[in-house]
C-alpha cells in the first residue's frame, strides 16, 4: 500500500503535533473514504446499540424464550444467506448506490417494526425480512466500494472503514450499556427505534453520495437474466469457500472463547470482557497496516497463508488454558486472543484483496454477492460448530479448528495460481 501524503508529512516533521495535526492524521486523505467513514460511523453506532440490547429486548419485551429466539434467528440467517446473491446482481443492473439506499431504507422500516410485533410468527417473518435486507445491503455495500474507490485503494479504504466500524460499535455498545442498566420496556423500545433512525439517516447519506460515472455498472449485452458469472468462476468459488472457513474465527471469539473461559478454565469471568477489549483495540491499531503487501493476488494469498498459521497458533494457545491457575489461565487466553486478532486483520485484508482482484470489474455486485453469501453462511453455522465440535473436545477440538484454519489459509495460494492459469489475473 502506498504511503498517504498525510503519513509522509507527519514522518518528515520533527515538530510536535498540535490538536489539528493529530486530527488530520486520523482522517483519511481520500474524500470518498471520509464520506463513507461518516456513514459507517452512524450505521455502526446504531448497530452497537442494537447488539447490546437486542437479546434482552426480544426476551424481556417481546417475551420470547431463548429456544424460540434461537430458532427464529437461525431461520433469519438462512434468509440472509439467500439474499446476498440477488442483491449483488441487482447492484450490477441498477447501480450499487441506488440499490443500497432502498435496502437500508427497508431495514429502517423493518427495525422499527419490531416495536409492533406481538406474535411469534410475526417476529420470525420480520426477522427474516430484516436479516435478508441486512445481508443484501452488506454485499451491495462492498460493490459500492468498488464503484467509488479506485482499484488500488479499495482494500486500504475497507481497512480504514473497518477501524471506524469497530469504533462505532464500541460507542454504540456503551450507549447500550446505559439502556441495560435502566432495564425498562420504554428504554429498550427507545434503543430499538434509535437503531431504526440510524438506518434512515444512513439511507439519506448514501443518497447524497456522488453518483459514479455513467456506465460504471452497465455494459452492453448483459441483460438481467444472464447467469451469475461468479457462480461459473471456479477459482473465485474456491476462494469464497476458503474465506468462509476463515470466518469461523468470529464464532471462536464471540462464542467459543467465552464458553471456554466459563466452562473449562479457572480464569476469572471478567476475562471474557478482556478478550473483547483486546481484540477490538488490536483490530483498530493493526487493520490498516495489515493491508500493506496485498497489492497483488499472489501476495494477498501469502498473507492469507500467514493468517491461517497465526490463527492455528491462537487456537492451540487458548486450548492450553485448561487446568492452569486462574491468573495464568487468564493471561494465556488473552495471549491467544491477541494472536487471533493478528490473524483476523491479516485474513480480512487478504480476503478483501482477493474478492476484488479475482472479480470481473464489470460485475462486482455479482461477485461480492457470492462472496458475502459464503461469509454469511459461516457466521450462521459457526456458533454451533464451535460450541459442539470444539468446546466439547477440549484441546483436541481447539487443535482441530486450528488445523482447519491453517489449511484454509495455505490453500489460498493454489487457488490463486489456478486463477492465474485460467487467465483470470496475472500472478
Amino acid at each position: 500500500m502506498t504511503t498517504s501524503p498525510a503519513e509522509t508529512s507527519a514522518r518528515g516533521s520533527d515538530l510536535p503535533e498540535t490538536g489539528p495535526a493529530r486530527t488530520s492524521r486520523l482522517l483519511h486523505p481520500d474524500p470518498a473514504v471520509r464520506r463513507l467513514a461518516g456513514i459507517t460511523l452512524v450505521n455502526t453506532l446504531g448497530n452497537g446499540l442494537s447488539l447490546a440490547v437486542g437479546v434482552l429486548f426480544f426476551t424481556r419485551v417481546l417475551g420470547l424464550s431463548a429456544a424460540r429466539l434461537g430458532f427464529g434467528l437461525t431461520v433469519a440467517g438462512l434468509c440472509g444467506v439467500a439474499a446476498s446473491m440477488p442483491a449483488g446482481r441487482a447492484a450490477d443492473r441498477w447501480g450499487a448506490r441506488r440499490v443500497l439506499v432502498l435496502l437500508v431504507a427497508l431495514e429502517a422500516v423493518g427495525t422499527a417494526g419490531y416495536a409492533l410485533v406481538h406474535s411469534y410468527p410475526a417476529f420470525v417473518a420480520l426477522a427474516c425480512a430484516v436479516t435478508a435486507v441486512d445481508r443484501g445491503s452488506a454485499a451491495v455495500r462492498n460493490a459500492l466500494y468498488a464503484e467509488v474507490l479506485p482499484a488500488d485503494r479499495r482494500v486500504a479504504g475497507r481497512a480504514y472503514l473497518r477501524v471506524v466500524t469497530n469504533a462505532g460499535l464500541c460507542g454504540g455498545t456503551a450507549l447500550g450499556a446505559i439502556a441495560l442498566q435502566a432495564d425498562t420496556r420504554p428504554v429498550y423500545l427507545t434503543a430499538i427505534l434509535a437503531d431504526a433512525v440510524s438506518f434512515a439517516v444512513v439511507a439519506v447519506l448514501y443518497l447524497r453520495l456522488p453518483a459514479p460515472a455513467p456506465g460504471r455498472h452497465e455494459r452492453p449485452g448483459r441483460p438481467g437474466r444472464q447467469r451469475n458469472p461468479a457462480l461459473r468462476d471456479g477459482p473465485f468459488l474456491v476462494v469464497t469457500a476458503l474465506n468462509s472457513l476463515f470466518c469461523l474465527q468470529f464464532a471462536l471469539l464471540e462464542v467459543g472463547v467465552p464458553l471456554w473461559i466459563v466452562q473449562q478454565t479457572d480464569a476469572p469471568r471478567i476475562t471474557v470482557a478482556g478478550t473483547l477489549i483486546v481484540n477490538t483495540l488490536l483490530v483498530i491499531v493493526l487493520q490498516v497496516r495489515a493491508t500493506r503487501g496485498t497489492e497483488d493476488p499472489a501476495t494477498a494469498a501469502r498473507v492469507c497463508g500467514r493468517a491461517g498459521l497465526i490463527l492455528a497458533a491462537s487456537c492451540v494457545v487458548i486450548g492450553l488454558a485448561h487446568g492452569l491457575p486462574p491468573v495464568v489461565a487468564a493471561v494465556v487466553v488473552l495471549v491467544g486472543v491477541a494472536l487471533q486478532a493478528l490473524g483476523e486483520v491479516l485474513s480480512q485484508a487478504g480476503g478483501w484483496a482477493l474478492s476484488y482482484d479475482l472479480a470481473d470489474e464489470r460485475a462486482h455486485g455479482a461477485y461480492q454477492g457470492v462472496h458475502n453469501a459464503g461469509s454469511a453462511a459461516s457466521l450462521m453455522i459457526g456458533p454451533a460448530v464451535v460450541s459442539t465440535a470444539v468446546i466439547g473436545f477440549g484441546l483436541l477440538g481447539w487443535a482441530a479448528l486450528g488445523v482447519l484454519l491453517a489449511g484454509a489459509g495455505l490453500a489460498m495460494g493454489p487457488a490463486v495460481r489456478w486463477a492465474g492459469r485460467r487467465g483470470a489475473i496475472a500472478v
